[in-house]
């Protein structure tokens, strides 16, 4: 084999396994990143589910003539803002999943006054519309956090395969940044409470 041949072989070899390796950090970036996304489609999609829900409540909870105004308008507004909090999954920032949940911990407050209040009208309370809006609110809250704890484990292999050395040195030049991790308000996990006594004599 002549002598100046072997250089570049050599060359070609790196440049093989560099371009080996380029591809590979960019095909499972993009595959995991699209995960995320998956994850955080079926977290909106939770909410919505919610969201729904509760533009039902507030009807059925309207029929009642007494009912306080000011609990329900609340709700309404909160609801508002939930709903007006549209996040990008590829551009997540901490900011943004930081104000999502403030404005969904909101809601989920001004839902449970709401829930709360209803112990005073018993006719409300024996409505089966508004029992069967309460057990699929009660449902919903388990799937929004089955589908936030999804979406969690969905961005730790995608901020390990971006962050680790020597991937690293890629992903700035990809635009794949670390994405946050979906933590909850203090007391914001905890679905609102839907359980009343039926039973009770009024």
């Amino acid at each position: 084999m002549k002598k100046w041949l072997i250089p570049l072989i050599i060359i070609a070899l790196l440049a093989f396994g560099g371009y080996s390796w380029v591809k590979g950090f960019y095909n499972k970036g993009i595959q995991l990143n699209e995960n995320v996304s998956e994850s955080w489609g079926n977290v909106e999609t939770a909410y919505q589910r919610r969201n729904d829900l509760i533009g039902n409540l507030v009807k059925t909870v309207q029929g009642a003539a007494d009912f306080e105004k000011e609990t329900l308008t609340s709700v309404i507004e909160a609801r508002a803002k939930a709903t007006s909090v549209n996040i990008d999954p590829s551009n997540i920032t901490p900011e943004q999943l930081a104000q999502f949940n403030q404005v969904q911990g909101g809601l989920s407050g001004a839902l449970k006054s709401l829930l709360v209040t209803v112990e005073r009208y018993p006719d409300l309370k024996a409505n089966q519309n508004f029992l069967k809006l309460q057990d699929e609110l009660a449902s919903t809250e388990n799937q929004i956090l089955t589908a936030r704890t999804r979406y969690n484990e969905a961005i730790k292999p995608f901020n390990n395969h971006v962050k680790t050395f020597p991937n690293n040195i890629l992903a700035g030049f990809f635009d794949f940044e670390g994405k946050p991790y979906f933590n909850a308000e203090a007391g914001a996990d905890q679905a609102p409470d839907v359980e009343f006594d039926f039973g009770k004599k009024e």
